[in-house]
């Protein structure tokens, strides 16, 4: 083979690196992307939230157990790049107004619609006699695990029921009564707790919601199995009866034995969620969102949408008593009549919502298929019309938005781009 002189050699690689650049290019900017490890862990630990990762990512066919009724075939389907849900996806809850409890018409196939069904079976439809209908695009994943870590207590002291400070905020916790399901996902949760870790309290004989809609669940092992059972038709050890739909006259399912994932595979999922980094900011530190940032905070925004919360004690090292930046405060609000879908849970009414944390916000487009879609169910597709939506108790947030100048608004709107 011919030898070349190193007088050319080195221009031809120049020219193969320069050429590379050139062909190969160059990956999202981090600050566009929402998953990534929280810094700090071990190496077991990073192993372990990549085992959790690729069951997020599996996507279940019927041999596998899907169904009969679902909605996705997989986590990831749902929450693309662990963000907000494209609506597409959305999930539609529904239920009966009637007496002093909210029906969830459980008999008739109820919370949770499972639109899409295995081959030969049929899919449910929203009964009739349904009062409330309301559409909920799946939740972005990252930065739950520092809402998982945080104190009853922390919540408890951020309740104002009565408005006692006459803010025109009256937060409220998300309570439901004890059920098997709950009581066993708190205790398996409180295994590998540290002693005396503040979750799981009983508060005027319930337990506190925290992540959903409506704060539907107590923590992210109660959500996981909820949403393999209830999106995709999988179950496991906490919920081992398969989904069925009632209008098929029985309660045969599918062929596959259960729990048909296991209580390792939930738990390595749930891991992954607890150890998805918070969402990264942009341009924090730049003049007009600064200005925006205060901006956001006169208006009462941030009474709501809390910027700060720490963590309790936690297993995890990298959680453990961190403070960190959610913009949320996992409470209950009132939050008018155009936002009231007559459907609820809990002992949420039908007008409130658990406050949303907002980081993340500037970047959900980039999950959504280039657009965003804002508030439970999307129907607001920008900023500016998601604030409109505000009644309730962001009735005065929404005034002073409108009363602020054009400038303002733009630094405001500003600032949560770069959440």
């Amino acid at each position: 083979m011919l030898a070349l002189p190193r007088s050319i050699l080195t221009p031809v690689a120049a020219l193969a690196f320069a050429a590379c650049g050139v062909l190969t290019p160059n990956g999202p900017d981090p600050d566009q992307l929402l998953d990534g490890t929280v810094d700090g862990m071990t190496a077991s630990q990073i192993r372990q939230h990549f085992a959790g990762d690729e069951e997020f990512g599996r996507r279940f066919s019927v041999a596998a157990g899907l169904g009969p009724i679902f909605v996705a075939t997989s986590c990831e389907q749902c929450h693309v790049g662990d963000g907000k849900g494209h609506p597409a996806f959305m999930l539609f809850r529904f239920g009966m107004e009637g007496g002093l409890d909210f029906n969830p018409l459980t008999e008739l196939g109820g919370p949770q619609l499972q639109q899409r069904a295995i081959p030969g079976y049929p899919p449910e439809v929203v009964p009739g006699s349904a009062t409330g209908v309301s559409g909920f695009l799946p939740p972005a994943v990252t930065g739950l695990g520092y809402l998982d870590a945080v104190d009853d207590t922390t919540l408890i002291a951020l309740q104002d029921v009565d408005d006692l400070d006459g803010d025109g905020i009256s937060g409220r916790l998300q309570l439901h009564r004890p059920t098997e399901l709950i009581e066993a996902a708190l205790a398996l949760e409180a295994q590998g707790a540290p002693a005396l870790a503040g979750r799981g309290t009983l508060y005027d004989g319930r337990y506190i919601g925290r992540f959903g809609k409506k704060a539907l669940t107590v923590n992210l092992l109660h959500q996981t199995v909820g949403a393999y059972h209830q999106d995709m038709g999988i179950t496991s050890d906490l919920l081992p009866e398969d989904l069925f739909n009632p209008q098929a006259g029985s309660r045969a399912s599918d062929d596959v034995p259960d729990p048909e994932v296991s209580s390792s595979t939930v738990a390595n999922v749930v891991f992954y969620l607890k150890t998805l980094r918070a969402p990264p900011r942009r341009e924090a530190n730049d003049p007009e969102v600064l200005a925006g940032e205060q901006i956001f905070s006169d208006i009462g925004c941030a009474d709501c949408h809390l910027p700060t919360l720490v963590t309790g004690r936690s297993e995890i090292a990298v959680l453990d008593r961190v403070t960190f930046h959610p913009y949320t405060d996992l409470l209950l609000h009132d939050m008018g009549v155009e936002l009231d879908d007559g459907y609820t849970e809990g002992l949420a009414l039908t007008s409130e919502w658990r406050t949303p944390p907002l980081w993340g916000i500037g970047i959900q487009q980039n999950f959504q298929g280039g657009r965003a879609f804002f508030l439970h169910d999307g129907r607001a597709t920008s900023l500016r019309e998601a604030i409109g939506y505000h009644g309730g108790e962001g009735t005065a947030s929404r005034a002073g938005f409108d009363a602020l100048s054009a400038t303002d608004q733009e630094r405001l709107l500003r600032f949560l781009r770069s959440l």
